[in-house]
C-alpha cells in the first residue's frame, strides 16, 4: 500500500465530513487508506464515518488522549509505505498525494514533507514553514519583530523566510495540520512525544527529524484548505496550553532559561490579546452572493443571487462585498483551491456547498472558528 491518511478529529463532524469527502477524492488514483481516529468527541462524528464512509478505518476513543497519541494509535495501525497525518479541517486538492508523493519520492534522506496551507479566505498561512523556535527565534515571533524587519534574515526565520510562498526547498519544522513521511521513519522517531498533549509535538516530531540525519521539505506545488480556527478556539486555555508546550519543546532539546519562561508568560498574553481582538472578525460582510454550479442549487436568502456555471465567468469588476458559494458536485477542490488563492485579499468570503448535509461550510478568518449554515 502507498500511503495512509491519519486524521484525528475532535468535534468537528461537518468539517471532517468535508475532508473525507476531498480526501477520497485525491486517493482515488492511489493504493491508500483512510485512518480516522475520534478522540471521544460528543457530537455524531463517529455515526457519520460508519454510516457515509464505512471503508474508512476508524479509531474510536472513549477518553480525549490528545493529538501525539491520537495520532500514534492511528499510525500503529497504517499499511502505508508513507503517512499523512492531516487535521480534520481541512480540504485537499485532488492531485495533492500524487504531488506529494511524487516529490517525496525524488529525495535522498527524506524526513517529513509538508505543503502549502492557506485558510478559509484563500490567503497563505505562514506557519507552513518554520524554523526551529530557540529562544531569539521565538523571540523575534512572539514580538512581531519580523514584521518590523521583514527583509533582516536575523529576524525572519520563524516562518523560514528563506523560501517564498510558491518556492519549495528544505526546512527545519513543518506544522502537524499536513505531514506526509515515510512510515517506518515516524516509527523510528517514536511519532509524536506523548508527554506533549499538543501545539508543540510537530515541532517537536519535525526537530527530531532533523537531529537523525534526515532533511524536511515544503512543497509549494499544491494547496491545502486549513481552517485552523476550527479545531482550536483562541482563548485563554489555547494560550496557557501553548505556553507549556514552548516551555515542553525547549526544556526537552535546549537548556532551561529563565529568560525563555519569562518572555513565554509576557509574550503569550500580548499575543493573547492580539489574538481575543483578531478573533471578533468572525463574519466579513457581504451584500449579494454569487453561486457557482451546474446543478439546480437554489439559495434561498434575503440578498440578491446570481448564478454561473463557470468558474471563469465571474465578473471580479462588478462585485466587491459578496459571499462565493462553490457546488462541490459542480467543481473539483482543486478548482476551488485556485479560485480562493487568485481571489485572496479582495474581499470576498468563500463557502462551499455540500449536498450530503445540505449546508454551507467555511470560514473568514485564519482565527475563526469557522462553522455550516444549513440550507
Amino acid at each position: 500500500m502507498q500511503l495512509s491518511v491519519v486524521i484525528l478529529n475532535y468535534n468537528v463532524r461537518y468539517f471532517l465530513e468535508q475532508c473525507l469527502h476531498s480526501v477520497q477524492k485525491a486517493i482515488a488514483p492511489l493504493d491508500a487508506e483512510i485512518i480516522v481516529v475520534d478522540n471521544a468527541s460528543s457530537d455524531d462524528s463517529c455515526a457519520m464515518v460508519r454510516e457515509r464512509f464505512p471503508e474508512v478505518k476508524l479509531v474510536s476513543n472513549s477518553v480525549n488522549y490528545g493529538f501525539p497519541k491520537g495520532n500514534n494509535m492511528g499510525v500503529a495501525v497504517a499499511k502505508g509505505e508513507y503517512v499523512c497525518i492531516l487535521n480534520p479541517d481541512t480540504v485537499v486538492a485532488e492531485n495533492t498525494f500524487q504531488n506529494v508523493l511524487a516529490f517525496a519520492q525524488q529525495q535522498v534522506k527524506l524526513g517529513i514533507v509538508g505543503c502549502k496551507l492557506i485558510d478559509g479566505t484563500g490567503r497563505f498561512l505562514p506557519e507552513s514553514k518554520r524554523g526551529i523556535p530557540t529562544p531569539w527565534v521565538a523571540f523575534t515571533k512572539i514580538f512581531g519583530l519580523y514584521k518590523v524587519f521583514p527583509k533582516a534574515a536575523r529576524f525572519t526565520q520563524y516562518y523560514a523566510e528563506h523560501l517564498a510562498e510558491n518556492q519549495s526547498g528544505a526546512v527545519n519544522i513543518l506544522v502537524g495540520a499536513f505531514m506526509v513521511m515515510h512510515r517506518e521513519v515516524y516509527l523510528e522517531l517514536g511519532g509524536f512525544d506523548e508527554h506533549c498533549f499538543m501545539y508543540s509535538d510537530d515541532i517537536d516530531l519535525s526537530y527530531m527529524s532533523l537531529k537523525s540525519g534526515r532533511t524536511n521539505y515544503y512543497f509549494a506545488d499544491t494547496a491545502v484548505i486549513h481552517y485552523k480556527g476550527e479545531s482550536t478556539v483562541r482563548d485563554g486555555l489555547y494560550m496557557k496550553r501553548f505556553r507549556e508546550a514552548m516551555q515542553f519543546f525547549y526544556q526537552k532539546h535546549f537548556r532551561r532559561s529563565l529568560f525563555f519562561d519569562s518572555m513565554m508568560y509576557g509574550g503569550s498574553f500580548l499575543f493573547s490579546l492580539f489574538k481575543s481582538t483578531q478573533q471578533k472578525k468572525r463574519t466579513l460582510p457581504f451584500q449579494e452572493i454569487v453561486v457557482f454550479t451546474k446543478h439546480d442549487l437554489q439559495l434561498q436568502t434575503v440578498f440578491p443571487v446570481t448564478y454561473l456555471n463557470a468558474l471563469n465567468d465571474f465578473p471580479t469588476r462588478k462585485f466587491r462585498a459578496v459571499r462565493i458559494v462553490f457546488d462541490t458536485r459542480s467543481f473539483s477542490f482543486q478548482e476551488i483551491i485556485a479560485f480562493m488563492q487568485q481571489h485572496k485579499g479582495s474581499g470576498f468570503s468563500f463557502r462551499n456547498y455540500l449536498p450530503c448535509f445540505e449546508g454551507l461550510i467555511g470560514s473568514d478568518h485564519a482565527n475563526d472558528v469557522g462553522g455550516v449554515e444549513f440550507l
